[in-house]
């Protein structure tokens, strides 16, 4: 989750032709429905059509019926190894374990005071109902409190291993989530060898661990893209080159991640390469006004729906996959839909979108209005019927 707000995501301006990769149609549009040169507006669902390369299938003129809010899909999917293996069917579905990411700004801070793991007992909850997979946060500051090419701090990594060896015993896949928004003790991360090294280092611990997955960093933001691009490449160097070779690795974009702004944003994260070809693009999306996860408002009930089918659309032109790191809606009747239609659209598109991990769980959210901490967060027990229906 980003710790900042963005404003006008959706912002229209008065041009002739919309640009590459914006949306030029839909239900209630009203803006430009032509593209610029060599796009064509495109229809991706009932509600959003997009200015796509090529002359693709112009957008109906009428809104065609349909008893489902998803996307249509193509008949031939990627051809990567990470793509799930039942068509119409998630790989993974799951919940952020946030606690070793507290107490920001005070380190190394005290386990149990400023910062705490998952709660095994709540992870077995989730795993006994058929949760597959939790990403854990921790803080880099406190792995590695001196440079990130140090030794690690043995106690911190003794706790984080702990929770690995739970989750992944348990048959289920951890994501190791270094949650610094690309930053270290504050600072933009620019030294691409020494993270190259730390994930070297890190991939070292976990080798032998299959159900482990590498996340590069939480939500790099307000950074170059050239930077972005070299950090994510370095951590799957350096991360390969441990000899971590069966895992797999969840690659993160600028501007906090936002699957809203993807194929505007990230688009030169197509060129990361991965010799095990097991790469998953990570993206975020919340349904508020802007994008944000502070509100329990959402926008529309078609607003999670529009906010990713660019996304889709730039996976499948990209021939890559995958997956929804964060998401969450208010515990109301209007997100229900909206949560129920962006998954439904995940599931009609399991060709390019691996899975979903909802914002968040762990220990200490008390009423927290997504928490998904059983059994009484907001989150969970208003949605957890919900999401239990497409479970793998």
């Amino acid at each position: 989750m980003r710790s900042s707000v963005l404003a006008g995501v959706f912002a229209t301006a008065t041009v002739a032709q919309k640009g590459a990769w914006e949306q030029c149609g839909g239900d209630g549009y009203s803006g430009v429905k032509t593209c610029v040169s060599g796009y064509t507006c495109t229809f991706s669902n009932h509600w959003y059509s997009q200015c796509l390369p090529g002359t693709n299938t112009p957008a109906p003129t009428t809104l065609q019926t349909s008893t489902t809010k998803a996307a249509t899909t193509t008949t031939s999917a990627p051809s990567t190894t990470t793509s799930p293996t039942t068509p119409g069917e998630l790989k993974w579905l799951g919940v952020n374990q946030a606690g070793g990411e507290f107490g920001d700004g005070i380190f190394p801070g005290r386990w149990g005071t400023e910062f705490i793991f998952p709660d095994n007992s709540a992870i077995q909850t989730l795993i006994g109902q058929g949760y597959n997979i939790f990403r854990v946060g921790f803080s880099l500051e406190r792995l590695v409190p001196n440079t990130l090419t140090s030794a690690f701090d043995a106690g911190y990594l003794k706790n984080l291993t702990a929770s690995v060896n739970y989750i992944t015993n348990a048959g289920a896949h951890v994501i190791l989530d270094p949650h610094n928004y690309g930053r270290y003790y504050g600072n933009v991360i620019t030294d691409t060898a020494a993270f190259q090294t730390f994930f070297s280092n890190f991939a070292k611990q976990y080798v032998s661990h299959s159900k482990v997955v590498f996340d590069t960093n939480n939500e790099y933001h307000t950074m170059s893209q050239d930077l972005v691009l070299q950090l994510n490449q370095a951590a799957i160097n350096g991360i390969r080159a441990a000899g971590a070779t069966s895992q797999y690795i969840l690659v993160e974009g600028n501007q906090w991640s936002g699957a809203w702004s993807w194929n505007t944003t990230n688009t030169n994260l197509a060129s990361l390469t991965d010799s095990q070809d097991k790469l998953v693009y990570q993206m975020h999306q919340y349904l508020d006004g802007d994008s944000s996860g502070t509100s329990p408002n959402c926008v529309s009930a078609d607003i999670g729906v529009q906010r990713v089918v660019g996304a889709t659309a730039w996976l499948r032109a990209n021939n890559k996959v995958g997956i929804l790191g964060e998401f969450a809606g208010g515990a109301n009747s209007l997100c229900k839909t909206a949560v129920t239609n962006l998954l439904e659209h995940l599931k009609a598109n399991s060709d390019v979108w691996t899975g979903a991990l909802w914002w968040a769980g762990g220990p200490w959210w008390g009423d927290y209005m997504y928490s998904f901490e059983p059994p009484s967060g907001t989150g969970y027990t208003y949605y957890n019927s919900l999401l239990r229906n497409y479970l793998p």
